[in-house]
């Protein structure tokens, strides 16, 4: 087979991370739960100037019988409860999460050398939450969600076009109302797990988790979180 990336040498692409001095060990967390720690580092950022957009994410979701897909998504809130974004409810994802409600996500910071990565289930939010939600979009946000059938096929772009200005004529800022066919999402994590990088390829994984019924926790491996949450380093 030939390489089709001759013209540059991926096997030896790689960048610099963080030094020794820079590690990120157990004494460094913020919090001894999930959220408390993810808000620390999703605070750092959103205060960086190289990150546009830090709460886009990696959203994985797969059918029944485990065909998976990713896709980004924008992160619109997140709680002790889980992580909430908003979609098309008839989207390949919407589908795959009504056939399937596990969910994978992962955020990374590359400034930052950092990564979260998140496992769990998922629920719809409440028709409230949603309204709610949806009311502060921006007007044109509320009419290009609704002027496309998210995932399914179409002839062109035009066709988008066409059904916008269709929408426009029929709704004002006043009483447009969110269709029932859209709506967020909540990822309730099982896992959570903190990943930032070392140029020598030591990296540095802590992860959260709920601890398995019976589980010996014994501080040495497993360590004795906050809120029903054990941690634990994982091997790079």
């Amino acid at each position: 087979m030939s390489n089709m990336s001759n013209n540059v040498n991926i096997g030896d692409m790689r960048i610099k991370y963080k030094n020794r001095n820079e590690t990120f060990i157990e004494e460094n967390l913020i919090s001894k739960e999930p959220m408390g720690q993810f808000k620390a580092w999703f605070d750092e950022a959103c205060e960086s100037p190289h990150i546009l957009e830090p709460n886009a994410v990696f959203l994985g979701t797969a059918t029944k019988d485990g065909l998976p897909s990713v896709r980004t998504v924008l992160l619109k809130s997140f709680d002790l409860e889980g992580f909430k974004f908003y979609t098309n409810y008839n989207s390949r994802k919407g589908k795959e999460l009504e056939q399937n409600p596990n969910a994978a996500m992962t955020f990374y910071w590359e400034p930052l050398h950092r990564a979260v990565r998140i496992e769990g289930t998922v629920e719809k939010t409440s028709a409230k939450d949603s309204d709610e939600y949806f009311n502060s979009r921006p007007f044109p946000s509320q009419i290009g969600s609704m002027s496309s059938k998210q995932s399914t096929v179409i002839a062109n772009r035009h066709t988008l076009i066409v059904k916008e200005r269709e929408l426009l004529a029929q709704y004002t800022e006043e009483n447009i109302k969110r269709p029932d066919w859209w709506g967020g999402y909540i990822v309730k994590p099982k896992s959570v797990e903190f990943w930032q990088g070392q140029s020598d390829r030591l990296h540095d994984r802590i992860r959260f988790r709920r601890p398995i019924s019976g589980e010996n926790i014994d501080n040495i491996f497993v360590h004795k979180g906050e809120n029903g949450w054990v941690y634990e380093r994982l091997s790079p």
